[in-house]
């Protein structure tokens, strides 16, 4: 909700693979904005009868959360990233990208990141 529908939100650990996401999403206007993780963020997910709890029930931040949830499960050091689609996975009215409906945003965006960086040539 806070990035409206011009922006996805971004989640990664690593520096070069979330600009070089920025840099394509502005390249071919599937754009992406990186939000905040910090460990202050796991209160939200700990639970009291679980190792953690995949609902941020004391609300707000949910899409940080989210990403703190996924972050628990990925090995030390590997880099990754997750994409907060859910404000362009649709769209009720036509835009300049899509006339109304699903709107498959993110397959360019990630096909354009595989064939620049692993794509042999």
């Amino acid at each position: 909700m806070s990035l409206g529908e011009e922006y996805a939100g971004l989640f990664s650990n690593n520096d070069d693979l979330s600009n070089e996401l920025y840099k394509i999403g502005n390249e071919i206007n599937e754009k992406v904005w990186r939000l905040p993780l910090h460990e202050n963020y796991n209160k939200l997910i700990n639970s009291t009868y679980a190792d953690v709890q995949n609902i941020n029930y004391a609300g707000g931040a949910g899409s940080i959360t989210a990403a703190q949830f996924l972050q628990r499960f990925i090995l030390k050091n590997t880099p990754w990233v997750h994409l907060d689609i859910a404000g362009m996975a649709f769209s009720k009215k036509a835009a300049s990208l899509n006339t109304g409906g699903a709107t498959g945003y993110g397959v360019r965006l990630l096909s354009d990141l595989i064939k620049k960086k692993y794509e042999r040539k």
